[in-house]
């Protein structure tokens, strides 16, 4: 399955080929929210394969499908379904979109936890993520970046905002304090152009984690580059 569609068909599909993956094997696209930057090429992929999309039921209506809509597999916020032997719980999380989710993907006794666009993590996040063995985590900004970079200020307050994105500062505090043990690797991701720096993001985790003692694998997810293969 496909979690988000932010890419262009050309780029999804290339990506796909890359790690030897057909596209036309994709049992169902997932979406999180209806930002561009995440559904960005989700019509044209779906045109092509015909695959069906799983979508909240509050965020199908902010689609732009065209003249033909695909087939859609609602789902309410905070509740499971079953894609194949894949099971996956959904949670509603704090983002300035219509009904933003997060994502805990069980397969047999793997745990991965997705969370990409959230302004801060709630209790009820962290309840999701507790126990998982793989956790893709936003990284978004450095605050002091983002105060000086190029955003409009409007921008910047949003951005900040407890509806926006995470900062290094978030997550490192969540890391250092909260992160489960038993999570084996760490990848962030979600980074910005502007207003992060890889490298900044890999030192402020590894300062964190080692104030913990742990040592789950860190990845640090590049802009506009394709993550590793991750094998759970």
């Amino acid at each position: 399955m496909l979690i988000d569609a932010g890419l262009s068909r050309r780029t999804i599909f290339e990506r796909l080929a890359q790690i030897g993956e057909d596209p036309a094997r994709l049992d169902a696209i997932i979406v999180s929210h209806e930002h561009t930057d995440h559904i960005s090429g989700l019509p044209m992929v779906v045109k092509t394969l015909g695959t069906p999309v799983c979508v909240s039921q509050l965020t199908a209506p902010a689609l732009n499908w065209g003249d033909r809509e695909p087939r859609l597999v609602r789902f309410a916020a905070g509740t499971s379904f079953d894609i194949q032997d894949i099971r996956v719980h959904t949670f509603t999380v704090p983002h300035d979109a219509v009904d933003p989710v997060g994502f805990r993907l069980e397969i047999g006794p793997t745990r991965i936890g997705i969370v990409m666009d959230l302004g801060y993590l709630p209790q009820s996040v962290k309840y999701h993520l507790a126990g998982v063995d793989f956790l893709l985590l936003e990284a978004n900004h450095d605050i002091e970046m983002l105060k000086v970079g190029p955003y409009p200020w409007s921008v910047k307050q949003r951005v900040m905002s407890r509806r926006g994105h995470l900062s290094n500062d978030a997550v490192s505090e969540y890391l250092a304090t909260e992160l489960d043990p038993a999570t084996r690797v760490v990848a962030l991701g979600h980074l910005s152009e502007h207003n992060n720096h890889p490298e900044l993001v890999r030192l402020v985790a590894q300062q964190a984690l080692a104030r913990r003692g742990l040592r789950p694998e860190l990845v640090v997810i590049r802009p506009r580059e394709p993550s590793p293969v991750f094998e759970i």
